[in-house]
């Protein structure tokens, strides 16, 4: 678990970050403030992993706050100004989020985190923790529910404008309002691949390329963009021979 804290001069913004945090399972907030004393307190008293800090506040920026209590702590920028950040890179935060942060964006922004702590084995505070995360968090059509999905489960994506759609081995269709290059990134690369503008394919479900058509376990025939195909043949190469080295 990764636990949290919030700094942010608006009241308003405390709770939607609050709100995102109790969907994220792997998250746990500590507490949000609106004092930069307080979090400062906090810092010296609580075991901080990650703070989601505002940079425009009094007395203190966001900025200053990293440069005096970086050391201490990971951060995530939030902002309503898209200038700070170079800056913000340049401080090595995890990620940047601009004003107003809507979930998918922030559910990015965690996985960067929980990858960074799981690649430095160092601040995940619950035996639950995993050495690599194998799931995807996805806010369904249904009530905006907050959905698990593991990598496993996925058999092929389809990107329909403004919606995916994922398809599972249990002949599910799960439906999220995302883009798909948005979700693209969010999958890892070595089990996933984008074939063509409107599908990503699970690697492992290939059973035969035809032509420009990739044949899947139980599923449709999905058609293969002359762009991606060089980079599809590569990670299917990969795949067997780490299958064969196995």
């Amino acid at each position: 678990m990764i636990n949290c804290l919030i700094l942010d001069d608006e009241q308003a913004a405390i709770n939607v970050l609050t709100k995102y945090i109790e969907e994220t399972p792997y998250l746990k907030l500590v507490d949000g403030t609106t004092s930069v004393s307080k979090a400062i307190e906090m810092l010296s008293q609580q075991s901080i992993d990650l703070i989601f800090l505002d940079i425009q506040m009094p007395l203190l920026n966001g900025l200053q706050f990293i440069d005096l209590y970086g050391h201490q702590v990971k951060v995530v920028l939030t902002t309503a100004y898209s200038e700070y950040a170079l800056e913000g890179y340049d401080r090595n935060v995890i990620d940047y989020l601009l004003k107003p942060i809507p979930f998918n964006r922030f559910l990015k922004a965690a996985e960067k985190a929980l990858n960074y702590f799981n690649r430095n084995n160092s601040v995940l505070t619950t035996q639950a923790s995993q050495p690599d995360m194998d799931f995807i968090l996805v806010k369904t059509e249904h009530k905006g529910k907050l959905r698990k999905i593991n990598f496993n489960e996925i058999v092929y994506v389809e990107g329909l404008k403004n919606y995916v759609s994922i398809y599972t081995t249990q002949q599910e269709r799960i439906v999220t309002y995302s883009g798909i290059s948005d979700l693209e990134e969010r999958l890892p690369s070595h089990l996933f691949a984008r074939v063509h503008r409107s599908y990503i394919v699970t690697i492992r479900m290939i059973t035969a390329i035809d032509g420009n058509e990739v044949l899947l376990k139980d599923a449709p025939r999905i058609p293969i963009s002359g762009k991606f195909k060089d980079d599809l043949l590569l990670k299917l190469q990969k795949a067997i021979l780490q299958n064969k080295s196995e």
